[in-house]
């Protein structure tokens, strides 16, 4: 007969194995718990080093740094900044970053739009809207409520209305959407200022989609990364013509609702759909629930969100950005960083414009979200190689 202590340990044993991913890590049903950084196993004094040359302006305007560590927040500032002197000028201005008019959502330089909703907490995610979006499809493929991704975008289209169309932008799917490798004839390479910069141009028209969609080709499908906002604004579209309904309206019923997101803002194209490549407003915390969710194998308190394929696909190296070993890698718009640590693991991170960047450590249970908003060219930001690499090393314990 086992001794009660055994007998504990075995129930113990059992329970743990049992229980679900998400209820191991700790997953909050409402708020993050806090906790110190040494009861995490982390170094305050790398955390603290990086707080200092934020307030002493080393990364320009930068608005909040969160650490959470096993499911608890272990480090928190939040940065006061004047963008009515930094950027009311501008604001008032016509340029290529205040596309419409001066008074629209996409002036990025106007403070009750940039960098945050009406001047409260929920912070622009500029391209991190593109990695929610990937999420948001996620779900729905879980749910069995999507297409294969190998679906032909034009399939989602009345082609008698499409320009520029040849046997490569037949062969485009959904999947080279989601990997940036759809061969549209796009250069996004230029500052957002330079009339020329094709994201700013999609921006200043009334139908984004048909824009992109009508654009020549300039390489086949599948066989480059070429960064393209275009691309991921089709994915609204699609959506919509896919499951009948709204990307947001799915948004909140099947991935907020259960992560326990409560609260964003969702910009709006002139023509009607969600903006999906840039349009989304979060609060960091609630950002920081769906990178938990990836750490969790898509699970969220024993609730299954997104498929665990799903999120071994998104962020599986889909394609190289650049031709370097330690060039970034692409999933299904994810940005996927090597450590410097073992270059054949990553970082899991979304990148938005101004400076927005959350990262998953999946290695060290660790989550990091920058919310920041330097928009113009030249402007110092955040080193975002650089700082995984001093979080990592700041991961001193358990």
């Amino acid at each position: 007969m086992r001794s009660p202590i055994a007998r504990s340990l075995l129930l113990l044993a059992l329970s743990a194995l049992a229980a679900p991913v998400g209820a191991q890590r700790g997953v909050p049903a409402q708020g993050w718990p806090a906790t110190t950084p040494a009861q995490v196993g982390m170094n305050v004094a790398v955390l603290d080093s990086i707080d200092r040359e934020i307030v002493a302006g080393r990364y320009g305007y930068i608005d909040r740094l969160l650490v959470i560590r096993h499911g608890r927040v272990a480090y928190d500032k939040r940065y006061t900044q004047d963008y009515d002197r930094a950027y009311g000028d501008s604001a008032k201005v016509k340029n290529s970053q205040n596309a419409h008019d001066v008074t629209s959502p996409y002036n990025y330089f106007s403070p009750w739009w940039h960098p945050t909703y009406q001047r409260g907490d929920l912070h622009t995610l500029q391209s991190v809207t593109k990695t929610v979006t990937s999420v948001v499809i996620g779900t729905a493929v879980t749910r069995g409520e999507f297409p294969s991704l190998d679906t032909p975008v034009l399939s989602f289209f009345d082609t008698t209305t499409v320009k520029n169309i040849d046997d490569r932008k037949r062969r485009m799917t959904i999947r080279h959407l989601l990997t940036m490798t759809g061969g549209f004839d796009w250069n996004e390479s230029l500052p957002y200022i330079d009339p020329r910069n094709t994201g700013g141009i999609m921006e200043a028209a009334y139908d984004w989609g048909g824009y992109v969609i009508s654009l020549p080709m300039a390489r086949e499908p599948g066989t480059q990364f070429n960064y393209s906002s275009g691309e991921s604004q089709l994915l609204a579209h699609i959506f919509f013509r896919a499951t009948g309904l709204d990307v947001e309206e799915y948004a909140a019923r099947h991935l907020f609702r259960p992560l326990g997101i409560t609260r964003w803002h969702w910009k709006r194209t002139p023509s009607g759909p969600a903006d999906t490549e840039g349009g989304l407003y979060l609060e960091a915390s609630d950002l920081a629930r769906i990178w938990y969710l990836f750490l969790n194998d898509g699970m969220w308190n024993g609730t299954r969100v997104v498929s665990s394929e799903w999120v071994k696909a998104s962020v599986a190296p889909q394609i190289a950005t650049g031709t370097q070993p330690t060039s970034a890698r692409y999933g299904y718009k994810w940005w996927l960083y090597p450590l410097t640590s073992d270059p054949t693991k990553f970082a899991w991170a979304g990148s938005g414009f101004g400076g927005q960047f959350p990262i998953a450590l999946p290695e060290k249970d660790v989550i990091i979200v920058f919310n920041a908003w330097n928009i113009l060219p030249g402007q110092q930001g955040i080193p975002v190689r650089r700082m995984i690499e001093r979080i990592e090393k700041a991961v001193v314990g358990r």
